[in-house]
């Protein structure tokens, strides 16, 4: 069964799936951050012997808005 996408910026009522362009999602999605996080285990026989927990901050950076750090940064 094939839907019909139903342009999301025209004025009339909407009655279908919306399609939302990629770089206005990407956009909305830095402007306001992202927190990614996940867990990567490595076992043998259910033993395990690696773990790794990833955790990463997406966001926009812009220079109206002050550093958190009293002296500018860390670097």
């Amino acid at each position: 069964m094939q839907r019909e996408v139903v342009p999301w910026d025209k004025p009339e009522p909407l009655t279908g799936p919306i399609g939302v362009p990629l770089v206005d999602l990407l956009d909305r999605l830095l402007a306001t951050g992202v927190v990614i996080s996940g867990d990567l285990v490595i076992a043998i026989a259910d033993v395990p012997l690696v773990r790794l927990s990833l955790h990463a901050l997406l966001s926009s950076v812009n220079e109206r808005v002050p550093a958190p750090w009293a002296d500018g940064g860390p670097l």
